[in-house]
């Protein structure tokens, strides 16, 4: 059965697609596995989302949903969460900057960052048996706060725990959360980082991990502190404007990576397709690495053809389903490069063959090469 063509809002000419593929030091081409990241563990909960397996499977950023991803599937390799540090110095692993509960009909919130540890592990779903927590309420992004209800609960953690309670099977992508709303200093934001790296340098032992930020200070100034682990700046590579210009572009991060010795990038995935020509520069021209995250990583499709473009990773949100995606279609898209005479055949050909491969096996995602020809000349800006 053939997946059915998304919508689509914007359209780019093959050309430019076929060249940053060509260009690019792809991942299929050389036979390495694309890695597959579980965004906050098993996904994040997007409350409101029209997809239910969005909505909460398993409270994001917990033990559960840490562990949930590793056994999904072999080919999560790394599960993504953001640490933010207590009021008294503690790494804790949330999300958002600020935490709200409902108390005699009022909703309020408070700043994590302006929580002691006791405080902010008495919200939600307690360790303790017979113990009852705060009940958590989460803000969109349109202003409305809603009850934070999911299938399968969990309690609040620390990074500390996190490094004890998830399988060691799997790495850690520690996400430096810090607020844009915020203004940092060097040495606060050294206090932030050093509190971090404590607990990291303690109790990681040989787990893989990886760290990336927004925040351009703080992911330069953690290159600095230790060159331990590699440190990936997050960008979304012109999507959104912000004040500082060094988050607005993905030439804006390459300076950024390559002024810091950072080792890598993770950009939305809107801004690498926008500008697929961008993959050769980030890493055969500077030798950095790539990554991606957003919504659209959610869709087989889109990830395969990152994969054929030379993306090294994915954040996703559909874990285990993207998982064997990419374990099938990894396969069938190395076969498709051994199978051209390395004479310089036209990427969309090569390509094509790649997802006949894929259906001939009836293997995921199963596209005829017909729509994958298509694919390959639009841009998938999916409507949700």
């Amino acid at each position: 059965m053939q997946t059915a063509l998304p919508q689509f809002i914007y359209i780019i000419y093959i050309n430019d697609l076929a060249a940053g593929a060509a260009e690019a030091t792809t991942t299929a081409a050389e036979g390495r596995p694309l890695v597959v990241i579980g965004h906050r563990g098993k996904g994040m909960n997007t409350l409101v989302s029209p997809d239910p397996r969005l909505r909460g499977d398993v409270r994001e950023n917990t033990l559960r949903a840490f562990n949930d991803a590793a056994a999904s599937h072999p080919a999560v390799a790394y599960v993504e969460f953001d640490v933010q540090v207590t009021k008294d110095g503690c790494p804790v692993i949330f999300h958002d900057n600020f935490i709200y509960t409902q108390q005699d009909g009022e909703i309020s919130g408070k700043r994590v960052t302006d929580l002691d540890l006791d405080e902010f592990l008495s919200y939600g779903p307690q360790r303790e048996q017979g113990k009852a927590g705060k009940p958590l309420f989460r803000k969109l992004k349109d202003g409305r706060i809603l009850k934070w209800d999911v299938r399968s609960e969990d309690a609040l953690c620390t990074l500390r725990e996190v490094f004890h309670g998830v399988h060691r099977r799997v790495g850690f992508n520690v996400e430096l959360k810090f607020d844009d709303d915020l203004v940092y200093t060097e040495d606060s934001l050294t206090c932030i980082l050093q509190a971090v790296l404590k607990v990291v340098l303690e109790h990681a032992g040989d787990r893989p991990i990886i760290f990336s930020s927004f925040q351009p200070d703080a992911a330069q100034l953690i290159r600095k502190l230790q060159d331990k682990y590699p440190v990936f700046f997050l960008t979304n590579g012109g999507t959104q404007v912000y004040a500082d210009q060094r988050r607005n572009s993905l030439e804006e991060a390459v300076k950024l990576c390559v002024a810091g010795g950072l080792q890598g990038i993770v950009s939305e995935v809107r801004a690498i397709l926008r500008q697929p020509s961008a993959v050769a520069e980030i890493k055969d021209a500077n030798k950095l690495s790539l990554m991606t995250y957003g919504q659209l990583n959610n869709v087989p499709e889109v990830v395969y053809v990152q994969h054929l473009m030379g993306v090294d990773g994915v954040i996703v949100d559909l874990v285990g389903e993207i998982a064997e995606a990419v374990s099938a279609f990894t396969v069938t898209a190395v076969q498709a490069s051994g199978s051209q005479d390395g004479g310089g055949g036209v990427v969309g050909e090569r390509m094509e063959t790649a997802a006949a491969l894929a259906v001939a096996a009836g293997t995921t995602p199963s596209f005829s090469p017909r729509e994958m020809s298509f694919l390959l000349r639009l841009i998938p800006e999916l409507v949700q």
